[in-house]
C-alpha cells in the first residue's frame, strides 16, 4: 500500500485538497472526505451503477476509479447537478415521473442519464435502455425510469431552446 499524499480534486466545480492514498477508490473520497453522498456504495465492483459520477462528462463507476486518476479532471456528483430549488432537468424528470421506490439506484440512473443526454438529446427507448443497462434497480421502477429519461430529455431540449432564444435576443 502506498502512503497518503496530497491530491487536488475538482468536484462539482470546486477544487478540493485531500490527503489520501492515490489508489483509494474515488467513491470513498467523495463520501468520506467531501461529504458527497449522492454516489452510493453498492457492489464495490463497478457492476451495479449506484456509485456513478461524471468524469469529464462521461459516466464512471467511482468505486473502481482510483482517486489519483481523477486529478486534473472534472468530477460531477449528483450534488453538482442542481439544487432543491432548481433541480437539473434530469433530476426534474425523475421527480415528475416519480421514478423512485427505495431510491438506492437513482444516483446511477440520473448520472448515466445526464451523460446520455449530453451526447444524445433525443434518445429512443432502445438507446435509453442501452445507456442504463448496467444500472441495477431491484425495486422494479424500470417503466417509471424510462418515462423519467424521456421527460428529462424533453425538459433539457426546452431549456436549450430557451437559452438559444435568449442568446439571439
Amino acid at each position: 500500500m502506498t502512503a497518503s499524499r496530497p491530491l487536488m480534486l475538482r468536484v462539482n466545480r470546486t477544487s478540493h485538497d485531500v490527503c489520501v492514498d492515490p489508489q483509494t477508490p474515488l467513491l470513498y473520497v467523495l463520501r468520506n472526505d467531501l461529504a458527497c453522498n449522492g454516489p452510493k456504495y453498492g457492489c464495490g465492483l463497478g457492476q451495479c451503477g449506484a456509485c456513478t459520477v461524471l468524469i469529464d462528462g462521461v459516466a464512471a463507476r467511482s468505486c473502481i476509479v482510483p482517486a489519483g486518476a481523477a486529478v486534473g479532471r472534472a468530477v460531477t456528483t449528483l450534488e453538482g447537478l442542481g439544487t432543491r430549488a432548481q433541480p437539473d432537468s434530469v433530476q426534474q424528470g425523475f421527480i415528475d415521473e416519480q421514478a423512485a421506490q427505495c431510491g438506492y439506484c437513482l444516483n446511477g440512473m440520473i448520472m448515466s442519464t445526464k451523460a446520455l443526454l449530453a451526447v444524445n438529446p433525443d434518445p429512443s427507448d432502445a438507446e435509453i435502455r442501452e445507456a442504463l443497462r448496467f444500472n441495477l434497480c431491484r425495486c422494479g421502477t424500470h417503466m417509471e425510469i424510462l418515462r423519467a429519461v424521456r421527460r428529462a430529455a424533453a425538459l433539457q431540449r426546452e431549456a436549450d431552446a430557451r437559452r438559444e432564444f435568449e442568446a439571439v435576443r
